[in-house]
């Protein structure tokens, strides 16, 4: 039985890319500035900066929309 939506098939799930490095840049704060204003280690500011998530803490990904004044679709967008 095959369903086309399932995770156990292996295909080409899509890609979800990060956008923070682009928005960082433009308001001119650094991977220092982030950690400090979000609260967060600098190396967790540097993976979102560089778009390296493993996992997704939705309390960092808070304080990074709040600190970045935007919204969490700014930050990500999901491509087939």
């Amino acid at each position: 039985m095959s369903n086309a939506n399932s995770i156990f098939e292996i295909k080409d799930y899509g890609k979800i890319s990060f956008h923070i490095k682009e928005i960082m840049d433009k308001k001119n704060l650094t991977r220092s500035a982030l950690a400090r204003l979000a609260d967060v280690r600098f190396e967790v500011a540097d993976k979102w900066y560089n778009g390296n998530i493993e996992r997704m803490d939705v309390d960092v990904l808070t304080r990074i929309c709040f600190v970045l004044d935007c919204d969490i679709s700014d930050l990500m967008t999901y491509s087939k």
